[in-house]
């Protein structure tokens, strides 16, 4: 989506990348979901643009009967596929109007997700209480703090319990945010943790940190997690989508997702 402000890479705490999210979610919101709400479906598990479906991945296996925590839920689109397939779901999400889509959505289906307007460095939930923490690009792209969120999500769960989480591949912030194969000339270190930041009149109006792979990994094994397996989906052949930098001619050279699979230490 074009968006009218200036751009910047620089520091940004965890509190003013917050606020700054916060609103341009809840700006964007209906956008979104008008725009990609037909490919998440209202009641899919989408992992990634790529389209890696929970139905075929089982990432999560078996998820009856468990209470599961979706993080950055969004619509709700991914507890509600959850809730269908015998799970006990809650969502936690920071903007507002994107869980009224949710609320939206509970109506139109007649699946009811019960969610909180949160931030996953201070979940509202109570400790080792969750069997699974899901989250499909929600929310940790847009942390700064990743060490506290990825705390915060193992403080919740109980003794080996799970937490998988897709984010933006840490590669791709070496290249333009450009699909095309004009999107593959390396512009800036992957070193520069240096956030992408849209400015508001000099002030942060939309942030994107970067975090290379070892600062999730550090992040995962500080937090007490194991982590089971790294993911790298493939672009699929015949999928001609573009979904910002996502598209069917950088997508088969350039990994744009990576998924974690974490487990907490018994």
């Amino acid at each position: 989506m074009a968006r009218a402000r200036r751009a910047d890479f620089r520091v940004v705490g965890d509190a003013d990348t917050q606020r700054a999210n916060r609103h341009d979610w809840d700006r964007e919101a209906d956008d979104y979901q008008r725009e990609h709400g037909e490919f998440l479906g209202d009641a899919s598990f989408i992992w990634s643009p790529e389209g890696v479906d929970e139905a075929s991945a089982g990432l999560l296996g078996d998820v009856r009967g468990l209470r599961v925590l979706e993080v950055g839920c969004g619509a709700g689109q991914c507890s509600r596929w959850l809730r269908l397939h015998g799970a006990t779901t809650v969502g936690i999400d920071l903007s507002v109007r994107q869980l009224q889509h949710s609320r939206r959505l509970d109506d139109e289906t007649g699946t009811y997700v019960p969610v909180a307007c949160a931030t996953v460095t201070r979940l509202p939930i109570a400790s080792a209480s969750v069997d699974v923490a899901c989250s499909a690009f929600g929310g940790l792209p847009f942390v700064a703090d990743i060490a506290t969120a990825v705390r915060e999500v193992a403080r919740v769960l109980r003794p080996g319990g799970q937490f998988v989480f897709s984010v933006v591949h840490p590669v791709r912030r070496m290249f333009a945010d450009d699909p095309t194969d004009q999107g593959l000339r390396v512009i800036r270190s992957y070193f520069d943790r240096t956030s992408y930041v849209e400015l508001d009149d000099e002030e942060p109006g939309y942030v994107e940190p970067h975090h290379t792979l070892e600062d999730w990994v550090r992040a995962i094994t500080a937090a007490g997690l194991r982590l089971d397996a790294l993911h790298e989906p493939e672009w699929p052949p015949g999928l001609l989508r573009v979904w910002g930098g996502w598209g069917p001619e950088r997508g088969p050279l350039v990994p744009g997702t990576v998924i974690f699979s974490t487990t907490r230490a018994v």
